[in-house]
């Protein structure tokens, strides 16, 4: 059941739409697309199938997620944010900035899933910094890589290494969390032996202010 406040107010109706445990999670692993309901399982370790059938039907409620049947040859059930769903995007990633700062960087006991930088390099994006950039960055942390794609001021993440990489940067976890939050620079990492580096000299001063946990604050009018 929804929960009801005795004000309106915007803020407040938001986490009664989103705000139950694993409820955003499960937004966060349909930002890439459609997903059926034994991938999501899969991907959320720890929660239970009756609670993810009753968090995807209050979702659906919601209008944030819808369901639908893919045709054949697949002809499977699938998961997918709906418009409305798909506008969580910067919300949800603002979130994870501003929880990051105080969660550090994963210990060694952490679970980290191997695709952790389709969605934490997004959150990490900086639209304002990246205006009219067109450049690509490989990121090797601790053996995950990923490659950036800037196009236009746009990013766009994979898995892997492209070729045609501007910035080629090889980090432990720790370093790309000391980078991400601006506690140390890429040159300095570099010169301390903490981060290896091929590519770009300006490429290598851009990276991480494009990929940054800075606030995002607008300009007053």
């Amino acid at each position: 059941m929804r929960r009801k406040f005795d004000q309106y107010c915007p803020r407040a109706h938001a986490p009664s739409l989103i705000g139950k445990r694993w409820s955003l999670l499960i937004v966060r692993d349909l930002l890439h697309g459609p997903k059926r309901y034994t991938d999501l399982a899969h991907g959320l370790p720890g929660l239970g199938t009756n609670i993810l059938a009753a968090r995807l039907r209050e979702l659906e409620a919601a209008g944030v997620v819808r369901k639908r049947r893919l045709p054949p040859p697949a002809a499977s059930t699938v998961y997918e944010l709906t418009e409305y769903g798909v506008e969580l995007k910067e919300p949800l990633y603002a979130l994870a900035r501003w929880g990051a700062r105080t969660l550090g960087p994963p210990k060694s006991e952490d679970d980290l899933y191997p695709e952790w930088g389709m969605n934490g390099l997004p959150a990490l994006f900086n639209a304002e910094e990246a205006r009219g950039l067109t450049e690509t960055y490989v990121l090797d942390v601790d053996g995950d890589v990923f490659t950036a794609r800037i196009v236009n001021g746009s990013l766009e993440v994979s898995l892997g290494a492209a070729e045609d990489a501007d910035l080629v940067v090889a980090v432990d976890m720790d370093t790309f969390f000391a980078l991400a939050t601006g506690e140390l620079g890429l040159r300095e990492a570099a010169a301390r032996g903490s981060a290896r580096v091929e590519g770009d000299p300006g490429a290598l001063d851009r990276c991480f202010r494009v990929l940054s946990f800075a606030p995002r604050v607008g300009t007053a009018a």
